[in-house]
């Protein structure tokens, strides 16, 4: 939601730019310019030597804040600043003194990345990575080993030395060197007994109520994005039922056996409540990841967080914003609310190294015993959820849409971890509330699987092929710094040639390609 250039011991007073949007200071060697939306605003203040400056999501029940400086006492301004951090949806926070280093804060939600970087002088930030691309020094051996094998970590690390992310409430502090400083732990609860009269869907109604109305919604602007899954069912239909016939919707479509019973649940999702007409549809079947006109293939800066689905999530969005619309709501965070803890279900954790992977180099393995290192603490939002936003939330904004994710609501998550296990099973929640629509089985208790599975195999077995023979005979960065082994990536094309493809082996080298491309790209 920011992007911005602070200098520190230099001019720290802030003038509003209204032609440009853009707050500098009188000698312009520092800038922060807020990214410009509706559902979005930004004010700043100062006691005549400290200043801040907050860019922050609007709540639906206040006008938009001013954004001319403010002239506030100490006192007015101390508790205008502990206030700001009590803010209820996401912010950003900009902190400068004379003589002292520049501060900033990233808020709870985590829906808009914060990434930073450094010279000697200045500190650099913003949502989109490309924009700091200049400071990418070299890959992180333990980050990009992480994302080769799908065992993600949140963390200030990214896979370019040279480049942080600002973690949700962590503070970038800046006075020549960086230093990210996590926050204290979140605290979480766990699953509590029911009332014997308890109404659990009447709670998650309620919440969802709650969530939905936080922000000024306008529905003239809004699409819903609806896979024909619990999650986004849940919310839109929600959404539906109280402004019948308003609410526009949006899909990928995915391919495989699951498409016709995601073409189907839609369709019986839409007509359980009144949408409005407009359902925006993207085929990735026909619009594959990689296929010609994809940014990555074409060498642009997309940072590796961003959706690995990515051109066909640029087509979808783009048509999005065709239609007007200018906020997103999804379903990501369902899948969390409603997990079940490693006790409650003993399951293998994600990414397990195994002879699977042969590209994955002795360097890279070594890496990986250091890979829970140096990671950010418990968040209010769950760490996957947090990383999923990440990934969708940078064609958005270039977009000018803003995406909004109920699910990560503090009540919302709260309720979900107090539920007991009958509830949270199977996300029996989504699919108790989606049947007392009148939704019938073959929406809430559908056996077909829906994923973009054979999307990516089509990706990899046609598209992707010549690309990889390319890294072979021209070499790639990841070759370079000595994270793929080009001897173990030949045998793992040769096994994918083979057959048959192995969604849990073969898969994990689109990470490959994602890696390379942005290698090549950003160094």
């Amino acid at each position: 939601m920011i992007k911005l250039r602070l200098t520190p011991y230099a001019n720290t007073a802030w003038t509003w730019d209204n032609s440009t949007g853009t707050y500098r200071t009188e000698d312009r060697r520092s800038e922060i310019t807020p990214l410009s939306h509706p559902m979005l605003e930004h004010l700043a203040l100062t006691n005549g030597t400290r200043h801040l400056v907050v860019v922050r999501e609007r709540t639906a029940d206040r006008a938009a804040a001013r954004p001319e400086p403010r002239t506030l006492t100490g006192a007015d301004f101390d508790a205008a600043r502990t206030a700001a951090e009590t803010w209820p949806l996401d912010y950003v926070l900009v902190e400068t003194a004379p003589g002292v280093p520049v501060r900033v804060t990233a808020g709870p939600c985590g829906i808009a990345p914060l990434y930073v970087a450094h010279d000697t002088t200045t500190l650099f930030g913003s949502w989109d990575m490309a924009d700091l691309a200049q400071h990418a020094q070299a890959l992180s051996p333990r980050e990009v080993a992480r994302l080769l094998i799908y065992r993600p970590r949140y963390s200030s690390e990214t896979v370019f030395q040279g480049i942080r992310r600002v973690t949700e409430r962590a503070t970038a502090h800046f006075g020549g060197h960086l230093h990210v400083q996590y926050p204290e732990p979140a605290l979480h609860s766990g699953p509590r007994e029911l009332d014997d009269d308890a109404d659990v869907l009447g709670a998650f109604v309620a919440v969802m109520d709650d969530a939905l109305d936080a922000r000024p919604l306008d529905p003239g602007t809004t699409v819903f994005h609806l896979t024909g899954g619990f999650d986004s069912g849940t919310v839109a239909t929600r959404a539906a039922e109280r402004r019948p016939g308003q609410y526009a919707t949006s899909t990928l479509l995915i391919a495989g056996p699951g498409r016709s019973s995601q073409i189907r649940r839609r369709g019986q999702i839409r007509d359980a409540v009144s949408f409005a007409d407009t359902d925006l549809v993207v085929d990735a079947a026909e619009n594959g990841v990689l296929a010609p006109g994809c940014a990555r293939r074409c060498g642009a800066r997309i940072s590796p967080y961003e959706e690995p689905l990515h051109h066909p999530f640029t087509l979808m969005t783009d048509r999005i914003a065709q239609h007007g619309a200018r906020t997103v709501v999804t379903g990501l965070g369902g899948d969390e609310m409603v997990a079940l803890s490693q006790q409650e279900y003993p399951h293998k954790p994600m990414g397990e190294i195994s002879d699977a992977l042969p590209w994955i180099s002795a360097r890279a393995r070594a890496a990986l015993e250091f890979a829970d290192d140096a990671i950010a603490p418990p968040a209010r939002v769950n760490s996957m959820t947090l990383l999923s936003l990440e990934t969708t939330a940078p064609v958005l904004l270039r977009a000018g849409i803003w995406p909004v994710h109920p699910f990560t609501d503090p009540d919302m998550i709260q309720l979900g971890e107090w539920l007991p296990y009958d509830w949270r099973e199977l996300k029996q929640l989504q699919r108790r509330r989606l049947a007392a629509l009148g939704l019938g089985p073959d929406v809430t208790q559908s056996r077909t699987r829906e994923s973009f599975a054979e999307v990516v195999q089509h990706a990899l077995t046609t598209e992707a092929r010549p690309m990889f023979d390319l890294m072979l005979t021209d070499g790639s960065p990841l070759f370079e710094e000595g994270l793929v082994d080009p001897d173990g990536l030949r045998k793992g094309l040769q096994q994918l040639d083979a057959g048959p493809y192995r969604e849990d082996g073969d898969a994990q080298l689109l990470e490959v390609v994602d890696l390379h491309l942005a290698a090549t790209a950003f160094l």
